[in-house]
């Protein structure tokens, strides 16, 4: 219960700021749709917390056909909704971005792998390191190439890491596992990412190398930091930021921590932190108090993904990480994302 009145809050929170940052547009409709949204992650947080999580990891073929077909479906039925990701599909205007579902049904199903591993004493055997990579792989590699999506891959990256921590795996697999991504970034550099791809990367570390003038890849993060700085601690009032009021579609989405302390201030910006703090915190005791390696890996999954969500998505707004299109969890417009949020928490 103290996990979903968390969640609520953070979410209410998120609601009231979506009303003030889109009120320039005279529409109701992203509130509609963010309420309608916490109403099913209500409901997904109630059916997750029921059932037991065995029950979801004993349908793992299914489940990862499901999770194939449903990426691979993108290359012909996914839009890109001009960010230039082809990551969501769209039913009667509503979209629905199918690598959040993904991203908990992995969580529950690595964790399962995971611990199956530990408790056979064959985690660090070479056969079991080398499934449970290609099983990460395979997702990694399906959201980068099909919907071009590259910060969502990036979250299951560091799921996958932590887990493996968590798990106990050898350091020499750690160190292997370096080597390899050391070996392989040149390759993965040259052949697979686009060149604006490059730039987002760069652009946190050589902004005035990668976009001198300001107007080319570094303008969102730009307009977010003189959002913030202009905002100070109390913000400029409900309503009432030129940013937040703009026309700038990220604005309520991406960019929601940066209109929120442009509004509301950075007092607004701490609580917020604060709130997501508590929830990654508590899915973190609740993983060591669990009494079993497979609710353990599960709920350190769910923490991760949350935090490094909170982290990206600040970063991008400050200008310390890429700006690769990974929301705020809780708090960015996003149906897709609220679902998949409460589901997590829920296991």
């Amino acid at each position: 219960m103290f996990l979903l009145v968390m969640c609520l809050i953070c979410t209410l929170f998120g609601i009231y700021a979506i009303q003030g940052v889109t009120a320039s547009e005279h529409t109701s409709k992203y509130v509609i749709v963010q309420g309608f949204a916490m109403l099913l992650g209500i409901g997904a947080f109630i059916v997750f917390t029921v059932i037991d999580p065995d029950l979801i990891a004993d349908k793992w073929i299914y489940l990862s056909i499901f999770n194939v077909l449903i990426i691979c479906g993108l290359l012909f039925f996914g839009h890109d909704d001009g960010t230039g990701n082809r990551a969501w599909y769209r039913f009667f205007g509503i979209g629905l971005q199918p690598t959040e579902i993904v991203k908990v049904i992995f969580i529950v199903l690595i964790a399962k792998q995971m611990a199956t591993y530990k408790e056979q004493r064959t985690l660090n055997k070479f056969p079991s390191v080398l499934k449970l990579g290609i099983h990460w792989a395979l997702y990694f590699g399906l959201i980068t190439v099909i919907p071009n999506d590259l910060g969502s891959a990036l979250i299951f990256l560091a799921i996958f890491m932590v887990m493996l921590i968590c798990a106990g795996i050898a350091w020499y697999w750690m160190a292997a596992a370096a080597a390899v991504v050391a070996a392989m970034t040149p390759l993965f550099w040259n052949f697979f990412l686009g060149d604006y791809q490059k730039k987002r990367i760069l652009a946190p570390y050589i902004p005035d190398v990668v976009d001198p003038t300001g107007q080319g890849i570094t303008w969102q993060t730009n307009l977010c930091k003189e959002a913030l700085a202009s905002g100070r601690w109390t913000g400029v009032g409900f309503g009432e930021g030129s940013f937040s009021q703009s026309s700038y579609n990220a604005r309520h989405t991406d960019c929601i921590f940066a209109s929120i302390g442009e509004e509301l201030g950075m007092v607004a910006g701490i609580i917020i932190i604060v709130l997501l703090s508590i929830i990654i915190i508590r899915c973190c005791i609740i993983g060591v108090r669990s009494g079993s390696p497979f609710g353990m890996l599960i709920c350190f999954g769910v923490a991760t993904a949350l935090a490094f969500q909170t982290f990206i998505n600040i970063g991008m707004c400050i200008g310390i990480t890429p700006v690769i299109g990974i929301t705020l969890p809780f708090f960015s417009y996003g149906g897709s994302s609220i679902v998949a949020m409460y589901a997590a928490v829920g296991l």
